[in-house]
C-alpha cells in the first residue's frame, strides 16, 4: 500500500467518517437507530456515492487527499467537479440530512444545519484564498466557471 493511498484512507476516516457517521450514530437516540425511515435513504446514498467519487478523485487525479495536511498537489476539475467547486461538502451534506430525515431526529438536523455553517466559513474564508495562491489563473478560470455549492440554472 503506498503512502498516498494510507494517508488518504486515514483522512477519509478521520474526518468525513466522523463528521457524517460517527457524529451522527453519536446524536441518536438508541430508541431511533433501530427504526429508520427508508426516505433517508434518498440523499443518503447519493452523497455517499459522491464522497467516495470525490476521495476517489482527490487521490488519482489531484495526487493528494482530502486532508488538510496533504492536499492535492493539482487542481482537481473533473467528475462532480464540473458541476460544483465543493462536491465532496455537498456529498456529506446530503448524508447528513438523510440521517436527519431515515431517524426523524431533529438534533441532526440541528447538526446538519451546524455543519453547512461551517462548511461555508471553511470554503469562503480558509479554502478559496489558499486556492487562489495555490492555482493562481487556474482556479480563476475554474472559479468563474463553476458555481461553489450546486448548478442551479448554471452550466458547468
Amino acid at each position: 500500500m503506498s503512502g498516498l493511498f494510507a494517508r488518504a484512507i486515514l483522512a477519509f476516516l478521520l474526518l468525513p467518517g466522523t463528521v457524517a457517521f460517527l457524529v451522527p450514530a453519536l446524536l441518536v437516540d438508541a430508541a431511533r437507530f433501530r427504526r429508520f425511515d427508508p426516505s433517508g435513504l434518498i440523499p443518503l446514498l447519493p452523497g455517499i456515492a459522491g464522497l467516495l467519487w470525490c476521495v476517489w478523485s482527490f487521490y488519482t487525479e489531484g495526487r493528494g487527499t482530502l486532508a488538510p495536511w496533504s492536499p492535492p498537489r493539482h487542481l482537481v476539475v473533473t467528475g462532480l467537479y464540473r458541476y460544483s467547486r465543493n462536491p465532496m461538502y455537498v456529498a456529506v451534506t446530503l448524508i447528513l440530512w438523510g440521517w436527519a430525515a431515515g431517524f426523524r431526529s431533529r438534533p441532526l438536523a440541528v447538526y446538519a444545519l451546524a455543519v453547512m455553517a461551517a462548511f461555508h466559513l471553511r470554503v469562503v474564508l480558509g479554502e478559496e484564498p489558499w486556492l487562489a495562491r495555490t492555482h493562481g489563473a487556474a482556479w480563476a478560470r475554474y472559479r468563474a466557471d463553476v458555481p461553489r455549492w450546486l448548478p442551479l440554472g448554471r452550466r458547468a
